[in-house]
C-alpha cells in the first residue's frame, strides 16, 4: 500500500517562534507511523503575496497560471497532498494571518479538498492555542476539508520539551498517536473516494443550479 502524502505546514513566520521542536516532533512521530510520507511545509520559504486572486488574475480556470508563480506552486503543492496538519500558534483568539492568507491562496484549484486536516496548538500559557484550533477547523470547513474531531494541544510550549526534543507531558504522545491514527484513517478512504470521482465543488454547482432555475 502506497503511504500517504501528509503536507505539515508550519502557521507562522515570526523570528522566535516556538513551532520548530513542536513540528520536529510531529514530523519525527508521523514519519514513525508509517503510514505517511512526509512533507515540512515552512511559511517561511513560501511568502506568499496577500491574497487578491480573481478571475482576472488567474488565467486559464482549467489550468490557473495566478497572480504570481509562487501561488502556482502552492496550489500544486497541495493537491499533491492526501492529508495535512496544521501547526499554528494562537494570535489575539484565532491563527496567525500568514496562515489564513496562505489557505487563502489555495484558490480555483480546491487542492485542499475532501482532504483530512489535523491541528496541533500550541502556547506560552495554558489555553494550548484551542482559540486558534477551533477557528482554524470553521475555516477548513469552508475549503471543503475534513477536519478531525481530535486534536494536538500543547500548553506552556516552552517547557513542554526535554532537551531531546521528547514531550514533557505523557498526554502529548497519546494525543497525537490518536490523532495520526485518524488521519490516516480518514486519509485512505477519501483518497480511495477521490480517486472513484468526485462530485463537483459546492460553489460550482450552486451556480449550475442557479442558471438552470
Amino acid at each position: 500500500m502506497n503511504p500517504l502524502k501528509l503536507n505539515i505546514i508550519i502557521g507562522t513566520v515570526r523570528p522566535g517562534r516556538a513551532a520548530d521542536p513542536v513540528v520536529r516532533w510531529v514530523a519525527e512521530r508521523a514519519s514513525e507511523h508509517g503510514a505517511f510520507e512526509v512533507e515540512v511545509l515552512d511559511l517561511r520559504d513560501w511568502p506568499l503575496p496577500h491574497f487578491a486572486e480573481g478571475p482576472e488574475t488567474i488565467g486559464d480556470f482549467s489550468d490557473p497560471t495566478y497572480s504570481d508563480p509562487i501561488v502556482k506552486a502552492w496550489n500544486t503543492k497541495q493537491n499533491e497532498a492526501d492529508a495535512v496538519i496544521f501547526v499554528t500558534a494562537e494570535y489575539n483568539h484565532s491563527i496567525p494571518g500568514v496562515l489564513k492568507n496562505a489557505i487563502d491562496n489555495v484558490f480555483v484549484s480546491f487542492a485542499f479538498r475532501n482532504k483530512p486536516a489535523a491541528f496541533v496548538g500550541y502556547s506560552g500559557g495554558i489555553a494550548a492555542g484551542v482559540r486558534a484550533v477551533e477557528h482554524l477547523a470553521q475555516v477548513t470547513i469552508e475549503a471543503e476539508m475534513v477536519p478531525l474531531r481530535n486534536s494536538i494541544l500543547i500548553p506552556q510550549v516552552h517547557n513542554a520539551f526535554d532537551a531531546d526534543g521528547q514531550p514533557t507531558n505523557e498526554v502529548a504522545e497519546r494525543s497525537i498517536a490518536v490523532t495520526l491514527g485518524d488521519l490516516a484513517w480518514w486519509g485512505r478512504l477519501l483518497a480511495n473516494a477521490r480517486a472513484a470521482g468526485q462530485l463537483a465543488p459546492a460553489q460550482a454547482r450552486e451556480i449550475a443550479t442557479a442558471k438552470a432555475s
